[in-house]
């Protein structure tokens, strides 16, 4: 890489901002477009024998058991609607742990053995398919020898294409499992967890006397924060290329402080791209809702209506292939790495979390007596369970690319607490009491009796700086990372929480009738006391909140060893293993998958980091010496004074960075051979300081690589 190429990049990216790409937005409304790329409900009504529809709308809408009998029908359906739209393969699309997604792809055809073929897709194509799992990470479940895999039909996510230049091909979402039965992939234990949480939420209408609230169901709204930058700066940038973030490069004099990126007008090159996004995701049945400029400069956003966790979080990972393809169409690349750029806010992707029933969400104040008491002992039990297990919240965001954005003062820190707000916090101090407060005056609450006081949906001010937030009727989980799969994160709430709830109907359950009421609310405030430690209103970012978070006993788990080592204590483990969601060995081998994959992204920014130190930055900070050098000597030649002395200091300081940064180096290149992922962190840190002086002191047409400035403005 050189100067050149730097030089090449702005000029390609100036021709190429100057024709965005129009040509695949449609004229078509979103109403027309929307699902019309996936296999819902209307085009299997369309295609199913009514009895086989029947029986997979209960599997569908009610997550009964599927109807083996149906699969045949259902096969023969989806074939037919698919070739319909002009599909000539199909796949199983999974979610294995590497965090992405895989298919692999089969023809319909088949030879008919006269010469010719004849499409088949059969109930055993549906169901199941057999795919190579010796390659994908497994923690040891499995050994490279035994290369067997099964892909398992998901009924409850809909089949749907996708299309490119050469076809469509359709995709059927599914779980991915060992021969020998374990989870190898994130959506089992997603889907695992749900019935976890939704066999408490039955028992908690049963014992509460609750008809006719229809079925489980737990919801989620994502908010997935992304980068776009011109391809011709990405292709100049090994760093990018090999890591997703920039390994060096010093902020510019102006970046976010104005604030003036955030909500503004979006250029058009860039609504081009966000049209065609959405339009895309509308085919593929997903509700993007909202679009924006982030807070840093080339930083966006995409938001999708609240849909059913297991769907929502299939759909954020679609979301993500699409900003990433479409971005490729339109000349960008998409960085959905947490940290791409130093100094500029990072990306997360804020997870909001709800349950209750398909009529009812628990987590919305109830206008009765009835829900007033639902929606308080919810509370309660999101309360104790975040208290319980706030280390395994955090741990969900443990990731090499997470590290780099939380608690860097646009993310939350990495000590987990619940932001209620101020009504709620004083409802819930009122319900501990058991003496009026200041939103119900006269007398205190009584559960059953009294009917909540207004709790506005938008009652308080959201804290930006809380990890999670209740936020009217639901809580915000605002520190998973921007790359990392919702499942994670969802897997872990869904879990602690039905762990919560078993306590709380556990001991309501032997409790006659007629003591019903005041041993909820004596089981409601024991809860409170116990565990009101979690709740924080205030400023996550200020340094007295770490000293009173470690004051309370809270888990400060600073590095991702450290969190990640939550997951296989036998506490947790032993939750996990009782409420069906994972075996030990399941444990054990995340843990080892999540491990290596930091060591091993931490190894690769170590060694490139040395790479282009040492054969870019080094030689054009020599350049620039030898420059400073020679006008240096002129002077003295020529017995000119003027400018001497400046030129003596830049060469010795020129001097003196070179000399830090070959020293930073050698730390590092004696780091790597150690693997110890924090070792080679600091000593990779400190070379990107001495590398980030030393850009805003070389002479800028020497500097090799595009710099923030370019990158973060021009496009």
């Amino acid at each position: 890489m050189s100067d050149k190429a730097r030089r090449q990049a702005i000029q390609n990216v100036t021709a190429s901002a100057a024709a965005c790409v129009t040509d695949r937005i449609v004229s078509e409304s979103a109403q027309e477009l929307f699902g019309e790329d996936v296999f819902n409900l209307p085009s299997m009504k369309e295609f199913l024998p009514p009895q086989a529809y029947e029986k997979l709308l209960e599997t569908v809408r009610d997550r009964a058991p599927l109807d083996p009998d149906i699969a045949g029908d259902v096969a023969g359906a989806m074939k037919a609607w698919a070739l319909g739209k002009g599909a000539s393969h199909y796949t199983h699309w999974f979610q294995p742990l590497t965090g992405g997604t895989a298919e692999k792809h089969d023809a319909f055809l088949e030879p008919d053995h006269a010469g010719g073929v004849t499409m088949k897709f059969s109930a055993k194509n549906l169901v199941v398919g057999e795919s190579d799992a010796s390659s994908f990470p497994s923690g040891g479940l499995r050994s490279t020898f035994e290369a067997r895999g099964y892909t398992a039909w998901d009924p409850t996510s809909p089949a749907f294409l996708r299309r490119s230049p050469a076809g469509a091909t359709l995709c059927i979402p599914t779980a991915f499992c060992s021969y020998t039965g374990e989870a190898l992939d994130k959506k089992t234990p997603l889907l695992r967890s749900i019935r976890a949480l939704s066999d408490q939420i039955r028992r908690m209408l049963d014992i509460f006397g609750v008809k006719d609230a229809g079925s489980p169901e737990i919801t989620l709204g994502v908010e997935q924060e992304y980068f776009l930058i011109d391809r011709n700066f990405y292709l100049a940038r090994p760093d990018l290329i090999q890591t997703g973030r920039t390994l060096f490069g010093a902020p510019p004099p102006k970046h976010q402080q104005l604030d003036d990126h955030y909500y503004g007008t979006i250029k058009a090159r860039i609504l081009a791209f966000m049209t065609e996004v959405d339009q895309t995701l509308w085919r593929l049945g997903i509700p993007a809702k909202t679009r924006h400029n982030e807070v840093a400069p080339a930083q966006f956003e995409i938001a999708a209506v609240f849909e059913e966790l297991n769907l929502a979080s299939d759909h954020n990972m679609l979301t993500m292939d699409v900003l990433r393809q479409t971005a490729d169409r339109h000349g960008f690349v998409c960085l959905m790495h947490e940290k791409p750029f130093d100094g500029v806010n990072g990306s997360g992707k804020h997870n909001n979390w709800s349950f209750g029933t398909t009529k009812m969400n628990f987590l919305s104040p109830g206008r009765s007596p009835e829900g007033g008491a639902l929606f308080l002992t919810a509370i309660c039990a999101v309360i104790q369970a975040v208290d319980r297990h706030g280390e395994l919240l955090r741990m969900a965001t443990a990731s090499s690319g997470n590290s780099y954005r939380l608690g860097a003062n646009e993310a939350p820190p990495s000590v987990i607490s619940i932001y209620l707000g101020d009504e709620l916090t004083r409802l819930i101090d009122e319900l501990e009491s058991g003496t009026p407060g200041e939103v119900r005056k006269g007398k205190a609450m009584q559960l059953f009796v009294d009917t909540l006081p207004p709790l506005p949906q938008d009652a308080t001010d959201r804290n930006r700086t809380s990890p999670f937030a209740y936020t009217g009727n639901k809580f915000e989980f605002r520190a998973p990372g921007s790359s990392q799969s919702c499942a994670g994160p969802n897997v872990i709430l869904n879990t602690i929480v039905a762990e919560s709830l078993d306590d709380i109907l556990s001991a309501l359950e032997k409790v006659p009738k007629e003591e019903f009421k005041a041993t909820l609310q004596s089981l409601l405030r024991r809860i409170v006391k116990a565990h009101k430690r979690i709740i924080f209103n205030g400023d996550n970012y200020c340094k007295e909140w770490v000293a009173e978070a470690e004051r309370r006993g809270l888990p400060i788990l600073r590095t991702v060893p450290e969190a990640l080592a939550a997951l296989i204590t036998e506490k947790n483990i032993s939750m996990f293993e009782r409420y069906g969601v994972f075996t030990r060995a399941e444990l054990l081998s995340r843990h080892e998958v999540y491990f290596e994959e930091y060591c091993a992204r931490t190894r690769i920014e170590g060694e490139l980091s040395l790479t282009m130190a040492r054969t870019l930055i080094h030689p054009a900070a020599s350049e620039h010496l030898q420059r400073v050098a020679r006008s240096l000597k002129l002077l003295q030649e020529t017995g000119i004074q003027a400018g001497r002395e400046e030129q003596q200091a830049e060469a010795e300081r020129i001097g003196r960075l070179i000399a830090e940064m070959t020293a930073c180096e050698t730390r590092l290149e004696k780091a790597l051979p150690t693997y110890e992922p924090e070792e080679i962190r600091d000593a990779q840190a400190a070379l990107r300081q001495v590398v980030d002086r030393l850009e805003k002191l070389v002479d800028d047409e020497l500097w090799p690589l595009p710099k923030y400035r370019e990158m973060l403005f021009i496009y």
